[in-house]
C-alpha cells in the first residue's frame, strides 16, 4: 500500500505576490453581482519529493495534465489515473483531477483550465505533487490515489476588516452559512445584504461533501470572527461569502 502524500505537511504555500509574472490571459465575469476573474491566483502547494526528467513519472505527468486540458473543453469536472494497471512502477503512477467553478461556461472553464496547467509546472518543477488553485479552478495531481479521499485541512483563508455593532449583518451571514452547509457539488446563497457560494470536489461522496462543507463553514467564523468577507478553502472544498457589493468597493 502507497502512503499518502498529505499537502499539509509536505506542500509549501505560494504567497500570491511571488508569482505575478506567472499569470496570463485574464478573464473578467460577472458572478452575481460582483466582478471576479477567474484566473486570479489564490493559492499553490508543492510536494517536497523531485522526479527525475525522463523518468516513467514525467511521462504519465505530461499525459495527465494533457488530458485535464483536452477533457476541460467537454466536462467541468473529471480525475484521472494514468499509468495504473499496467507495467509502469508504483512511483510512476500519476493521478489526478480538475474542476471549474459551478458557475463557469465551458468556454471560460477551459480557459482557466489552460491556465492552471500551463502555471502549475511552472510553479511546481519536477514535483511528484502540486496542487493549483484559481479564481474559477482547480489543478491537482499525485503520484499516490488520494482521489474520493476527505481532507479537511486548511489551504488558505483570507479575512476582510471587520464589521462591529451589526446585527442584521451577523442574522444574514449565519443565514447564509447555514444554507451553504448542504451544498451539493456548487451552491449560491444570498439572505438580504449578505451573498456567498460553497463547492466540493467532484471525487466526494455526499456525506464527504457535508463533513468538508461543515468543516469550511466553521473555519470561517473561527478564523474570519466578524469580517464582512471571507474565503476559506479546504483540501477538498471551500466556501466564500461577502457583503454586497464588498468586492466592487474594495477593487
Amino acid at each position: 500500500m502507497l502512503r499518502r502524500l498529505h499537502l499539509h505537511s509536505t506542500h509549501k504555500t505560494i504567497p500570491a505576490p511571488r508569482l505575478t509574472s506567472l499569470f496570463f490571459l485574464f478573464l473578467s465575469l460577472s458572478n452575481h453581482g460582483n466582478f471576479v476573474k477567474a484566473h486570479v491566483f489564490i493559492y499553490a502547494g508543492c510536494s517536497q519529493e523531485k522526479y527525475e526528467p525522463n523518468s516513467p513519472f514525467e511521462g504519465n505527468h505530461n499525459s495527465l495534465l494533457s488530458s485535464v486540458f483536452s477533457s476541460s473543453s467537454q466536462a467541468s469536472y473529471n480525475s484521472f489515473a494514468i499509468g495504473n494497471g499496467s507495467s509502469t512502477p508504483p512511483e510512476g503512477i500519476c493521478y489526478g483531477l480538475y474542476q471549474c467553478r459551478g458557475d463557469l461556461r465551458t468556454v471560460d472553464c477551459a480557459r482557466c483550465i489552460e491556465s492552471a496547467v500551463n502555471q502549475i509546472s511552472l510553479v511546481c518543477p519536477y514535483s511528484y505533487g502540486a496542487a493549483l488553485q484559481l479564481e474559477g479552478c482547480y489543478v491537482r495531481y499525485e503520484h499516490i490515489d488520494f482521489l474520493g479521499r476527505l481532507d479537511t485541512s486548511l489551504r488558505y483563508k483570507k479575512c476582510s476588516r471587520s464589521v462591529n455593532n451589526d446585527v442584521e449583518f451577523f442574522k444574514r451571514r449565519d443565514d447564509v452559512l447555514a444554507d451553504l452547509t448542504v451544498a451539493m457539488g456548487f451552491k449560491v446563497s444570498s439572505s438580504g445584504s449578505v451573498e456567498g457560494y460553497a463547492q466540493c470536489l467532484g471525487d466526494l461522496s455526499s456525506s464527504d461533501c457535508s463533513a468538508c462543507l461543515a468543516a469550511a463553514v466553521a473555519q470561517l467564523k473561527n478564523l474570519c470572527g466578524s469580517a464582512a468577507a471571507a474565503d476559506v478553502y479546504l483540501g477538498q472544498c471551500y466556501a466564500r461569502y461577502w457583503a454586497s457589493g464588498y468586492y466592487d468597493r474594495s477593487s
